[in-house]
This record gives structure tokens, C-alpha cells and sequence, in this order.
């Protein structure tokens, strides 16, 4: 039987970037097995799940470039495109579950308490055999060996996580369960309820969970926990993913900027760590910028261009030419799209805001005597141009002893309210002559 594996989130709330992870572990499984990888939502809980939720779910996926394979053809989801397979839905399969509950009462592996159903668990110990963790042996806790069986419907009716999992795999045909480390404590249960079924368990693998970088759990309320936070911060997919697969998994040639198609072709389970894994900021920071650097002009100008308009940038009749022009030199310059609007919004405001620490830093009084020449060479300046600029302010800078720092330093701080940004030269010509004299007059004034 070829591959098939499955992510099974619960729609109660964001995509944890834990969860993210364990659906690219499987998805990239899946590719590079050929197989199949199968998107369910666990939404038996209806007081706990929302659609929100289950469409900011469906939201990341895609934001990562994670498709899956089977399902219903969409009409559930306004969002998908024509053709698109939709999730399955534990919450449209309630037939299926009663039947199998009947049919492990039929067995003598069910039967009523409370008002709930229980499983007939047994006593003995259970043997794991995980493809990244080894071989466990489960005990019998000492609680649970007074009591070893467990609900497997609510008295409300609504069927618990471990049996509509269960179910699901085996009429799924699922053949691996790559999930959380935390679900290992469950998978003894589960083993029992596949065997009470007469079916093989599928083969498991405990992947490591993802640590805060001080080594602490990562909880809901962490920088960086919720996958559609990494969007909104600026980040490209394609670095997440990196980020995201180097956190469990290494590739042969212990490579830090490895692509989608180069991790699909190497990734295998043998490979995932053992231990839990610590999510580094500043290294994904880093691998961003490479991803950054690799995009073609047109690309990061088209990112970075919805970058200011999510920041409320881009609202006015700004010339697409200038945008375009403004955004070019800023290439290479930053690690994050949201970084784009603190480090070149000086483009798109008709006034500039002064820190006045800054003024105090840079605009002396013989800061203010060498912007006011240099304002006067720019007025009779002809070619504004980044080059032309350049040879005016050395030759300026020459005729008064100096090196070009002492007259860049207060030119850039005019021009940009900064003390660094994108190439002076090239961002004046960017500008135009009108502005960069508007903006030198105004802060002489």
C-alpha cells in the first residue's frame, strides 16, 4: 500500500506553529513517498469549534503552500478554488462513529457507565514501536491499573477524540501517524481500539516539540505561536518552512538554506531528532533575508508594496513609478517585509517627524552650515542623478576639508528623519530634486 498520511488539527482556536509543523512533516512525507496527504478537522467538540477557526486553519496551510490530496470537492470553503478538494469534517460523519461504537459493544470492547461509553481497556503493558522515538513499552499507571478503561462517548453523545481518531485512520487507510511527541502518552489506547476492531495500527512517529528559545514550552500567548502570525511580521513562506523542517529534522549535508524541492527529495523519517527543538527568531530572521535575496525585483517589489499598504502607507495618489523606483533600493536592505515601512516610509509622507535626540546628535550648528551649502550646490544642480549627486557632495566635501561624512550625516537625517537607510545617492534620485530641496529648506528653517 502506498503512503497516506493525514494532519487532523481541531478548529478551537489559531494554527499553532507546533501544529504547522506536523502538517509539513507530513505533507513533505507524503511527497516524498508519493503518497497521499489527507487534511481532516477534528470538530466533534461544537461548543469549542468555530468556522473562523477552521478557515484560519485552511489560511495557513495555503500560506505555506501545503495542499492536500482528498475530500469532498470544495463548496464548503467560498475561499477555495474551483475544483479544490475540502477537508474532511468529523462533524459530517456521525453515522459512521454510532455504527462503530455498536459494533465494539457487539464485540463485548464496549459498554455503558454513567451514562457514557467506555472501552474495555486491557491490563497488559503495550508495546510502541515509533519510527523516532524507538520502542516504548506502555504501563498501566497505578490509577489506571485500578481502572484501565476509558470514555469513548460523552454522556452528552459527542464520541472523544480517541475514537473518532481511531476510526478515521483505519477507514482512511492511514499507514503513518506523524504527530506531537505529546500525543505519545495517547497512542496505547488507540492501539487497543484499532486491535479491538481487528485492524493493524498504523506505524507511528512521535516528532519533537518545538521549545521557546530560553528551552521552555511554547504556549498560546509566545512570540511567534500562532502560524499567521509569521505573514503579518513580514515573513516568506518558502523561510518557515525552512525554519520549521530544520526544527526536527537535518538535511544530509547539514545545509541551513535548503528549498521546498530540495527538503521534499531528502526527507525522510529515520532523519527526525529525538530531542525537542528550540524556535530561534534571529535564525529565521536570517533565513528570511537569504529567501529575500533571492527574490527577483519584481517580486520583492510586488511584496514590498503590500507590505506599506498594510501599513496604511500607500493610501494616497502615489505615482506607481516612484513607488517602484522607492522600493528598488531597499532591496537586500532588510530581513522582513514589515521592516519596510520603519526602514523607507520617508518615501511615502509630505513631512517628515524629527527625533530631536537625533537633531541634537547630528544637526549642530556646523552640521547646519554644511547642509545649507550643500542645499544651495543641489538648487543649481542640473543632473540629479545618484552619480551626479555623489561627485557634488565629495567635491563640496573637498573644497572644505573634509571627508563626506560630516555632510552626509546631516543630509541623510533631512532627507529621511534616520541615521541610516537606503543608499543615500540613489534614494535622492528616487526622491527628485523638488523634494530633497523641500525637505533640506524645511529643516534650515
Amino acid at each position: 500500500m502506498s503512503t497516506r498520511v493525514r494532519f487532523a488539527p481541531s478548529p478551537t482556536g489559531y494554527l499553532h506553529i507546533g501544529g504547522a509543523r506536523t502538517a509539513l512533516f507530513n505533507w513533505l512525507y507524503a511527497r516524498h513517498t508519493g503518497g497521499k496527504f489527507i487534511l481532516r478537522i477534528e470538530d466533534t467538540d461544537a461548543q469549542r469549534n468555530t468556522q473562523e477557526a477552521v478557515d484560519v486553519i485552511l489560511e495557513g496551510l495555503r500560506w505555506l503552500g501545503i495542499d492536500w490530496d482528498e475530500g469532498p470537492l470544495c463548496g464548503c470553503d467560498p475561499s477555495a478554488s474551483k475544483g479544490e478538494h475540502g477537508p474532511y469534517f468529523q462533524s459530517q460523519r456521525a453515522d459512521i462513529y454510532r455504527a462503530k461504537v455498536e459494533e465494539l459493544k457487539s464485540k463485548g470492547f464496549a459498554y455503558d457507565r454513567d451514562g457514557a461509553v467506555y472501552f474495555k481497556m486491557g491490563r497488559e503493558a503495550t508495546l510502541i514501536e515509533d519510527l523516532v522515538v524507538g520502542e516504548v513499552r506502555r504501563e498501566l499507571t497505578d490509577r489506571e491499573a485500578l481502572d484501565p478503561d476509558f470514555v469513548i462517548v460523552r454522556s452528552d453523545g459527542q464520541p472523544v477524540f480517541h475514537l473518532v481518531n481511531v476510526i478515521d485512520d483505519m477507514l482512511m487507510e492511514i499507514t503513518h501517524v506523524i504527530r506531537g511527541e505529546d500525543h505519545l502518552t495517547n497512542t496505547a489506547k488507540h492501539i487497543a481500539l484499532f486491535k479491538a476492531f481487528g485492524a493493524e495500527p498504523p506505524k507511528y512517529a512521535h516528532i519533537p516539540l518545538i521549545l521557546n528559545s530560553d528551552g521552555s514550552k511554547m504556549s498560546k500567548r509566545d512570540e511567534g505561536a500562532s502560524l499567521m502570525a509569521y505573514p503579518e511580521m513580514g515573513y516568506l513562506p518558502e523561510a518557515l518552512i525552512n525554519q520549521l523542517v530544520l526544527l526536527g529534522w537535518t538535511p544530509g549535508d547539514n545545509k541551513e538554506i535548503v528549498s521546498v524541492e530540495e527538503i521534499i527529495r531528502s526527507f525522510d523519517l529515520p532523519q527526525v531528532h529525538r530531542s525537542n527543538a528550540r524556535f530561534d527568531m534571529n535564525k529565521l530572521k536570517s533565513i528570511n533575508y537569504e529567501y529575500m535575496r533571492q527574490l527577483s525585483m519584481e517580486e520583492f517589489v510586488e511584496q514590498g508594496r503590500k507590505a506599506f499598504e498594510k501599513a496604511g502607507m500607500l493610501s494616497g495618489d502615489w505615482d506607481e513609478g516612484y513607488v517602484t523606483r522607492a522600493l528598488e533600493t531597499c532591496k537586500d536592505k532588510v530581513k522582513t517585509f514589515a521592516e519596510l515601512p520603519e526602514y523607507a516610509g520617508f518615501y511615502f509622507v509630505e513631512e517628515l517627524r524629527y527625533d530631536p535626540e537625533l537633531l541634537e546628535e547630528v544637526f549642530t550648528e556646523e552640521g547646519r552650515e554644511r547642509l545649507a551649502a550643500l542645499g544651495q550646490r543641489y538648487t543649481n544642480l542640473e543632473d540629479f542623478s545618484a552619480a551626479s549627486l555623489e561627485a557634488e557632495l565629495k567635491a563640496l566635501a573637498k573644497e572644505l576639508g573634509l571627508k563626506a561624512g560630516p555632510l552626509v550625516h546631516p543630509l541623510r537625517l533631512a532627507l529621511t528623519g534616520a541615521k541610516s537607510g537606503p543608499s543615500l545617492y540613489h534614494l535622492m534620485e528616487v526622491l527628485g530634486k523638488e523634494r530633497v530641496l523641500k525637505r533640506i529648506n524645511g529643516l534650515l528653517k
